[in-house]
């Protein structure tokens, strides 16, 4: 990653990697490392190993992450991208809290599809202090997030999905109430589509037929029924139900044409307040959407 200053501004990653910094935190990184075109070192962001050495390198060096590790194949997220959407959220909440970032464990965030690597919530914990509680419908997943969290002493709760046309139900109990849920839903519609989209990264690199994503990732990763917008439909279905235990319902759209479909959905749900965050992260836009059932006046942290 060359200098990223689209990134948000308090992201650390801005400048772009320290390799110097982080194979000091993490010698095994280094035996991936190499001088790039411009003499600049890098490494093969195209080897599922490299990928895997930077981020724990990353999460060591910046999250206070002594032990991160996942299983082969499961999604090895990029951190840089994946924070900036933990300080956007922090931006959110500050709006219904005179612009001050609230900060502490007070904060409940429910992190949807939290997968094995548990970005968010080692991030999120890391650079606020919220309390997080992870939730995900692979148990594999769930058992090595839960071993993450105990070699690291960390107090995140996690919970299994176990029907897996449920989204929020069987998860929020009566008891729950949540400021932030945050999620990255499943960008493809079926495993042949994932595998299509797999193809044309790899010819668009110049390398051969794989079956391997740049970054990994098991189904429930990367495909449900109907794509992605048909999972955000039934999120924004789903949160009526649990419209007064939450302050801000979010997840990150990737296609931007689905916008306009599903602020039509939130009007039908007859949300109070919606928002669309724009993130730029280098050459690439995102975005998140967010509602909420509460009014603004009626929001407290």
């Amino acid at each position: 990653m060359a200098n990223s200053s689209q990134l948000h501004p308090r992201n650390q990653h801005r400048e772009g990697y320290d390799f110097a910094h982080l194979v000091k935190h993490s010698s095994r990184l280094k035996e991936f490392t190499h001088s790039g075109p411009a003499g600049q070192t890098t490494i093969d962001f195209h080897n599922e190993q490299a990928v895997r050495a930077l981020n724990q390198a990353l999460l060591k060096a910046y999250y206070n992450i002594n032990f991160w590790d996942i299983p082969d194949k499961y999604l090895c997220p990029p951190i840089p991208g994946r924070v900036d959407y933990i300080h956007y959220l922090a931006d959110l909440l500050s709006y219904d809290n005179n612009q001050e970032i609230p900060r502490g464990r007070n904060i409940k965030v429910l992190d949807i599809g939290t997968g094995a690597n548990l970005v968010y919530p080692l991030t999120g914990q890391s650079e606020y202090g919220w309390h997080f509680t992870g939730v995900d419908i692979d148990p594999t997943a769930i058992t090595v997030a839960k071993q993450i969290c105990q070699f690291n002493q960390l107090k995140i709760n996690l919970r299994l999905q176990k029907q897996a046309e449920n989204i929020f139900k069987g998860i929020i109990t009566p008891k729950d109430a949540f400021h932030l849920t945050l999620c990255n839903p499943p960008f493809h519609s079926s495993i042949e589509a994932a595998n299509k989209g797999t193809q044309r990264k790899w010819k668009n690199l110049g390398k051969g037929p794989s079956k391997k994503l740049n970054f990994g990732g098991q189904n429930a990763e990367l495909w449900c029924p109907g794509g992605e917008i048909q999972f955000l439909a039934n999120m924004i279905k789903q949160s009526m139900e649990f419209a007064e235990q939450c302050l801000w319902f979010t997840s990150l759209v990737s296609k931007k044409d689905n916008l306009k479909p599903l602020h039509k959905l939130l009007e039908q749900a007859k949300v109070v307040d919606s928002k669309v965050i724009d993130m730029a992260q280098g050459q690439k836009t995102s975005r998140f959407l967010a509602w909420s059932f509460i009014k603004k006046s009626q929001r407290r942290l």
